[in-house]
């Protein structure tokens, strides 16, 4: 016999302000944590610190002054629209203009295929909502943007690592990945890849490689996830096609964060029809629609500026300032240090060396005044301890200058500390054992 209900009367009251119960919360919240990054953005900003941790743009170069203008007439004119509730897909005039941009990297598309999102985060948020249950396993290559980990976390998706080196993703180790999952009888829900100018790893996969990627997950019914924030920041002017272009049944993911302005917040999902019906559907039920005003001043940008020399305005600033890194990398980093060369985007990937911990290491870098990204952060599975992120987007080229240099300080110091000792230079804080294979190397140019 079930037992009685206790009326509301009897029931304990928890007062106002005072935490609830731990198993109130569903399951799925256990996953959701604070990503490293996210929580050094605190200390990273005070302005002592150089911080080569976050990946802000830097939109010095945006015309202020007639985006102004609009701000002003889109208000006077259109105000009653674009203060308004809109359509969960987004506005049609929008939606066709975002299949002009992606026309620059090979893609055909529909514009009813195309769902406007709060940002390409909420978009990547919503395809693994619909896509993953509790266990399900989604590849990503290794290290794979923080945003995404944090994403696969909070839907208990299992996460397994494939590595990459200075070309990208190794299909070799993905068709070995795959090929172990399937003698598990396990078919994961999607492939996670930032093909241009990876976050954080800085590579681009190569157009020979984008077919074997692919094939491979055609081969064994695996969907692939394309996420491109960078596509068109490459330092060469060239652009690479698209693995959309190549192969319609993949999940597109795209933003004017990077091109326009990130404080906007819009990105899009261009999908498959029957993925992009759910995608409209999680998107009702997470924020009703995207605010229409960000919409609509977006696609005014669009369609009275000059936004492909503005690309060009931002990557001339960027290469700048991968310049002044490479640099100063070469000029103040201790020996058995390496990196990548970037070829576009806002990152570079550098490996200490061996009995450095970069997690470890990180407050005493704040301390020295310089903040970077800790390796650990990009990987699920706990590797990452010899690995950091160097941001080069947003600071001067001055302050990339200086900030290199008080690292190359702070490594000296816990290298110091080794030769003098014998050991590392301090114990690893709790880091997990890795459960994907040893350690893999940083993409680097030779």
């Amino acid at each position: 016999m079930p037992e009685p209900v206790p009326p509301p009367s009897a029931r304990p009251v928890v007062a106002p302000g005072a935490a609830a119960p731990a198993e109130r919360f569903a399951a799925r919240t256990a996953g959701m944590t604070a990503s490293e990054i996210r929580a050094l953005f605190a200390v990273a900003s005070r302005p002592e610190v150089v911080s080569l941790a976050g990946g802000m743009p830097n939109l010095a170069a945006l015309p202020m002054d007639a985006l102004a203008v609009e701000v002003a007439d889109l208000v006077g004119r259109e105000g009653q629209v674009a203060l308004q509730y809109g359509s969960a897909q987004g506005i049609p005039a929008l939606r066709e203009q975002i299949c002009e941009v992606m026309a620059l990297e090979g893609i055909r598309a529909d514009p009813d295929d195309v769902v406007v999102t709060v940002g390409s985060q909420m978009a990547l948020d919503m395809v693994t909502r619909i896509l993953c249950d509790p266990g399900d396993v989604v590849l990503a290559e290794g290290p794979s943007y923080v945003g995404a980990l944090g994403s696969f976390a909070a839907y208990q998706a299992r996460v397994v690592h494939v590595a990459m080196d200075e070309h990208g993703l190794v299909p070799s180790l993905l068709h070995d990945a795959l090929r172990t999952l399937a003698a598990q009888g396990i078919t994961p829900k999607f492939l996670y890849t930032v093909p241009n100018f990876h976050n954080p790893a800085g590579v681009t996969l190569t157009v020979e490689r984008r077919a074997e990627v692919l094939e491979l997950c055609a081969r064994y019914g695996v969907r692939v996830v394309e996420d491109n924030p960078y596509g068109l920041l490459g330092f060469s002017g060239a652009v690479n096609p698209a693995l959309r272009s190549m192969d319609r049944d993949v999940i597109y993911l795209g933003s004017f964060s990077k091109t326009f302005a990130s404080g906007l917040r819009v990105g899009w999902a261009l999908a498959p029809p029957a993925v992009r019906d759910r995608l409209v559907l999680a998107a009702e039920s997470a924020v009703l629609c995207p605010p229409n005003f960000n919409q609509m001043l977006v696609s005014r940008y669009l369609a009275g500026h000059d936004w492909r020399s503005q690309v060009k305005s931002f990557t001339e600033a960027y290469r700048e300032r991968r310049d002044a890194m490479l640099e100063a990398l070469e000029t103040h980093l201790p020996d058995g240090c390496t990196w990548n060369v970037p070829e576009g985007g806002f990152y570079v990937w550098l490996t200490v060396p061996e009995g450095v911990d970069t997690k470890a290491m990180l407050p005493r870098a704040v301390t020295a005044r310089v903040a970077y990204a800790s390796g650990t952060g990009f990987y699920a599975d706990g590797l990452g301890s010899r690995q950091l992120r160097l941001s080069y987007c947003y600071p001067t080229p001055e302050r990339i200058t200086e900030g290199v240099r008080r690292l190359a300080g702070v490594l000296e110091a816990e290298l110091d500390v080794m030769r003098t000792f014998g050991t590392s230079p301090r114990p690893s804080l709790g880091r997990a054992e890795p459960r994907n294979g040893p350690q893999s190397p940083s993409p680097h140019t030779p």
